[in-house]
């Protein structure tokens, strides 16, 4: 047996006892990059290490910890009542503006991690506060960093247009523009009325009242802790019921800004300009801006390190070493290899994209797509297939999976959402993860490739 399946069906393994045992799959994952890396690959600690992705573990980090803040000093409450003034208390338009916002920072060049870490905690906060499926908000974010990602100055877009003028081969950054902002805006609206947002839609405005009224920090009823947004509400009243909640003088006023509220905006604004304007790393920015706030108001931020979503950050870094360890084997490049030299080019293509997918959901996506494109290269001479089709499917099949809890998108989601049970969300995060890793290549092969386009 090769050494690339074997490590491929210990990834296989690792899946299996996780699900199985509820052991955390971070750690198994670790225990078999240790394994394999050790026994099969004959690398050393240093080899095993170099796929431990350091950067994504602070920007974890780092995010996590600067809004645990923001939700200490009811910041993230204060944002929550301004979004409902905003669009005149209609909840079911939220989501599309969290759609909306994060395509425009990845077109206009926000890397798309950077995007969905400074609009899911916003967003999360908001599907806690007023029942909207955390599923629905977490894939409305990402999908609309993916829908913007692939504009002509986007970081996807001038990487991918640069691949293809390199390979020499017809682009046209129009097409691929609008592919994957078609392809993510269907499945956004796919989402929004499987998850509720009819609901919502039919529900109208909630009373502006309520966006103006002293509701503190919402308790653990507000929001379901299954995850699903489908709990049960207070009998008080809430956003669900259309009735004002009534105004408990025990808890913070959210309406009103504080010199910490005012400090945290002015930090959250400070980390987009330093990500967008400046190109500064989103987490190492985050972690100084959050001890910045630690240090002035203590007492907000006591408990902030505790709230730091570990548990996600031991499960992403723990698979994306194992990742590492696989291409490092170079078993992932096996894989693309294996598929490029079948004789059938749609067939071929067909199977590309599939592997975009299935890695890009663990790894990279683009650098599955830097080293995707280039495989399809010799069959794309042949002539029997569009550049311009197959370049865009490929480019969508690795980036639309990342809502996938293993990618980075995914994971900021996962740590970005109160008030949920994390290995139910988590597994809702997979699950649809899985049925778009399982869907979408095959659909976007069919209306790109097989047409022939370019």
């Amino acid at each position: 047996m090769s050494p690339e399946l074997i490590s491929i069906l210990v990834l296989v393994v690792v899946f299996v006892i996780a699900t199985t045992r509820s052991v955390n799959m971070g750690a198994l994952a670790f225990a078999a990059a240790f394994a394999v890396g050790e026994l099969v690959a004959d690398l050393d600690a240093d080899g095993i290490f170099a796929g431990f992705p350091g950067d994504l573990f602070v920007v974890l980090v780092g995010v996590t910890y600067l809004f645990a803040i923001a939700r200490a000093n009811g910041t993230t409450d204060w944002l929550v009542h301004a979004s409902i003034r905003l669009v005149r208390g209609r909840v079911a338009l939220i989501p599309w503006v969290m759609f909306a916002l994060t395509g425009a920072l990845t077109a206009i060049g926000a890397v798309s991690p950077a995007a969905v870490a400074i609009v899911a905690p916003i967003a999360l906060s908001f599907a806690a506060r007023y029942g909207i499926s955390p599923l629905l908000m977490g894939a409305m974010v990402v999908h609309g960093a993916q829908g913007g990602g692939f504009s002509p100055i986007s970081i996807y877009g001038t990487i991918v247009n640069g691949i293809v003028e390199r390979e020499h081969l017809p682009g046209n950054a129009v097409f691929l523009f609008l592919a994957s902002l078609i392809v993510n805006l269907v499945i956004a609206g796919v989402m929004f009325v499987l998850f509720g947002g009819l609901k919502l839609w039919a529900q109208g405005a909630v009373p502006l009242n309520e966006a103006h009224g002293a509701t503190g920090t919402p308790d653990r009823h507000d929001a379901p802790a299954d995850g699903t947004g489908t709990g049960t509400a207070p009998s008080s009243g809430t956003a669900r019921s259309g009735t004002a909640v009534a105004a408990r003088p025990e808890t913070p006023d959210t309406t009103r800004l504080t010199p910490a509220r005012v400090a945290t905006l002015t930090a959250l604004v400070a980390l987009v300009v330093a990500v967008l304007v400046f190109d500064l790393d989103a987490g190492l920015t985050s972690i100084t801006l959050a001890v910045i706030l630690s240090a002035a108001w203590p007492q907000d931020s006591r408990t902030a390190v505790g709230q730091i979503a570990w548990t996600t950050v031991l499960l992403i870094c723990g698979v994306l070493t194992y990742v590492g360890v696989l291409d490092q084997m170079g078993t992932i490049k096996w894989a693309g290899e294996g598929v490029g030299g079948i004789g059938v080019p749609l067939l071929a293509a067909v199977l590309l994209c599939y592997i975009g997918a299935i890695v890009s959901a663990f790894a990279s996506s683009v650098g599955i797509m830097g080293a995707l494109i280039p495989l399809a290269v010799p069959f794309l001479a042949q002539g029997e297939i569009g550049a311009v089709g197959m370049v865009a499917a490929l480019a969508v099949s690795a980036t639309v999976v990342d809502v996938s809890p293993f990618s980075t998108n995914g994971a900021l989601v996962l740590a970005a959402a109160p008030d949920v049970d994390r290995e139910r969300f988590f597994r809702q995060l997979m699950i649809y993860g899985g049925i778009v890793v399982a869907v979408v290549p095959a659909v976007v092969w069919l209306v790109m490739v097989v047409p022939g386009f370019g």
